[in-house]
């Protein structure tokens, strides 16, 4: 591998941040990282950009700091991806697939995408707005061929809404944007059931319930199989060999055991249904691929490219979760950054111009992929083991330099900002 190195002012920041993060401490059990995991990295050159030449470029982590700040935190594996100019500039990988069975974790290893699957679901279903196959705007009684409570069978069972005359003012932009009004997941709620929580439409509350509705709508309303679309449209056009909507045998021979925050093995879920909430598993070169392309707009006219990253409703809760917390009045939140929905990724204003991200997390997995529009500079970060999620911010400064992601609305383990800059 050919390291970059770093401007000289973001290396000090990148590594105050990694050493803030982490305290300093110097665990007791340092897991030992096997010489063959630092040939595992492959890297993408190309020819200087105009991004380059103005000094706004993204540039790979150095590697013996990511490793450092991983054995800090107890973290088996992680995989970092650097786009910029719209292109992979170098694909990382550290530490373990299989702490156990001493098994590096791989370019190619499969690794569940959680809920990035959400963003790529997304992608698809604005390919359908564009061709015409989809009205964001339409009510859902209007896209479905019976009213969304006669729906009663899993996976769509949503027969909890009948007396709830506020299904119908369900959209599909209404669902990407997570202003349902309904909570995150079914299983949240005292009775299982989906219930409305606000008006639709009036607040943000992430709601993996809310994508669940769209992939009814693009199987029943639109008469499309999520699945083979997701597959055509996205894997297949960014050459994603190693993704998919559901389990496949050919992944089981590399594939990563995730890792709890107490460092329990998880296992890697293998999910046989297809869902637009998390079943993707995908690679972190896979993903590299994905997020270039969406970056650069692949598949998307500019019009749809830009409805991706609008900030179609404002942000004002102190945290991502729990999704259903007060955020008005004094509970309200006036982010600097101007935080706000997009379809599918949240988006802000970085200091840099326009920028979106979008997280992914289960109790083995933690994921974050953030981009900046200006140079179209992405850093992917895909990690077996939740404990991951406390290096993002640092490894994304040494990527992307000092930028102006909300960390503490995602992660409520980081510091809240000063109210004010």
């Amino acid at each position: 591998m050919t390291k970059t190195a770093l401007p000289p002012v973001r290396l000090p920041l990148a590594l105050l941040s990694l050493c803030l993060l982490s305290a300093c401490k110097t665990p007791t059990w340092v897991p030992s990282v096997p010489a063959s995991v630092s040939s595992s990295v492959s890297s993408v050159t190309s020819k200087l950009t105009p991004s380059w030449l103005a000094g706004q470029h993204a540039t790979a982590p150095p590697y013996a700091d990511v490793e450092a700040a991983m054995r800090r935190e107890h973290v088996q594996g992680m995989a970092v991806a650097v786009i910029d100019d719209g292109q992979v500039r170098s694909v990382q990988t550290w530490g373990w697939r299989n702490a156990a069975e001493r098994q590096p974790l791989l370019h190619d290893t499969v690794m569940a995408g959680a809920s990035l699957t959400k963003a790529a679901f997304a992608y698809m279903v604005l390919q359908l707005a564009d061709e015409g196959k989809l009205n964001l705007d339409m009510p859902i009684d209007r896209l479905l061929p019976k009213p969304l409570p006669a729906y009663d069978q899993k996976p769509y069972d949503f027969s909890s809404l009948a007396r709830d005359e506020r299904w119908r003012l369900l959209t599909p932009r209404i669902l990407l944007t997570h202003t349902s009004g309904l909570a995150n997941l079914r299983w949240l709620e005292p009775d299982g059931k989906p219930h409305f929580h606000f008006t639709p439409g009036d607040r943000y509350a992430y709601s993996g319930e809310g994508i669940q509705i769209l992939q009814l709508i693009v199987e029943q309303g639109v008469k499309l199989d999520p699945e083979r679309e997701m597959q055509r449209r996205v894997f297949d056009r960014f050459g994603m060999k190693r993704t998919s909507m559901r389990w496949r045998d050919d992944f089981a021979a590399n594939v990563a055991t995730g890792y709890a925050l107490d460092g329990s093995a998880q296992g890697h879920g293998r999910r046989m249904l297809t869902s637009a909430i998390g079943s993707m598993d995908t690679t972190i070169e896979d993903q590299a691929k994905l997020w270039a392309g969406i970056v650069r707009g692949d598949g998307l006219s500019p019009a749809a490219r830009a409805t991706l990253v609008r900030a179609w409703r404002p942000i004002h809760s102190a945290h991502q979760f729990p999704t259903l917390a007060p955020q008005d009045g004094a509970h309200a939140v006036d982010w600097p950054q101007r935080l706000a929905a997009g379809l599918g990724v949240v988006t802000f204003r970085d200091r840099s111009g326009p920028a979106f991200f979008k997280g992914g997390h289960d109790d083995g997995s933690g994921n974050m992929v953030l981009c900046l529009e200006s140079g179209q500079r992405c850093v992917v970060m895909l990690a077996n083991d939740v404990r991951a999620e406390r290096l993002f911010p640092g490894i994304a400064a040494q990527v992307l330099g000092p930028n102006d992601m909300p960390w503490s609305w995602e992660y409520d383990f980081v510091p809240a900002p000063p109210a004010s800059r």
